[in-house]
């Protein structure tokens, strides 16, 4: 299970937990009013400001590192297309018997790391997918090498198994980064000092003889949007942001392979 399996329960629990925080500070104010008290000069304002500015840095430093994070997986597609094409184009320096043997293994790999993401959010068949795009990768490396053992020229090893390298190395690469996110215990400090933040909100509308649904139910949608919004960029295979149209550069390649 994931954060974004988890997902639809912390967005509708921090929407309905950010309401009764803001009620229940409320009530405290009330409370206070009813001793005598003026909740609008506790001078509590510099805390009051301290903890929305931290909600605030909370929120632009995890937002800014999701989005970061969906910009490199864009453009590391865009690298294992680059890398996948580049050392398709150098099949051409190997001895002219291996290359058709070669270039049928590159289309075999090229069409099992689509597949991989193609599967998503089917797990099993993206492992199924990744253990035969490895299988893959293991013949297209033996072949190759042996084709360069066989080239008359040292530049063609020196030019082929560098650019194979590549390959593969994006695609490890890719494969990392699927699995890197915002810390759990990140999202869980932005719900508490959410919460925390709309208790001080209902403190100070309590001042207020009546309730502003408004600013109730706008606050609480509000936090509630940032979070949603910060875990389906930081899943962009399974949510409403999706990576799916930087695939067509890896589908480009594999159509020039024909």
């Amino acid at each position: 299970m994931n954060l974004y399996s988890s997902s639809p329960l912390i967005v509708v629990g921090l929407f309905v937990g950010v309401l009764c925080c803001i009620e229940a500070g409320r009530r405290v104010g009330k409370k206070m009013q009813k001793q005598g008290q003026d909740p609008g000069k506790t001078g509590t304002g510099a805390v009051e400001a301290a903890v929305f500015a931290l909600l605030g840095l909370l929120i632009a430093f995890t937002f800014s590192g999701a989005a970061a994070r969906f910009d490199a997986r864009r453009m590391q597609i865009v690298n294992e297309a680059n890398a996948i094409g580049t050392a398709y184009l150098r099949v051409d320096l190997l001895p002219a018997d291996r290359q058709a043997e070669i270039r049928d293994l590159f289309r075999a790999y090229t069409d099992a790391r689509l597949e991989v993401y193609r599967a998503v959010p089917d797990m099993e068949n993206v492992r199924t997918q990744q253990a035969k795009a490895a299988s893959v990768q293991e013949k297209l490396w033996a072949k190759s090498v042996a084709a360069c053992a066989q080239s008359p020229t040292p530049a063609t090893t020196t030019l082929m198994i560098p650019a194979l390298n590549e390959v593969f190395d994006v695609a490890t690469l890719r494969t990392a980064s699927a699995d890197l996110h915002v810390p759990t215990i990140v999202i869980l400090m932005l719900v508490v000092v959410s919460l925390g933040c709309a208790m001080l909100a209902g403190f100070d509308m309590s001042v207020s003889k009546q309730r502003s649904v408004m600013h109730f139910f706008g606050f609480a949608f509000l936090i509630a949007l940032v979070v949603f919004v910060i875990l389906d960029i930081e899943f962009p295979r399974l949510g409403f942001i999706r990576l799916d149209g930087f695939d067509r550069y890896m589908e480009a390649v594999r159509a020039a392979m024909q």
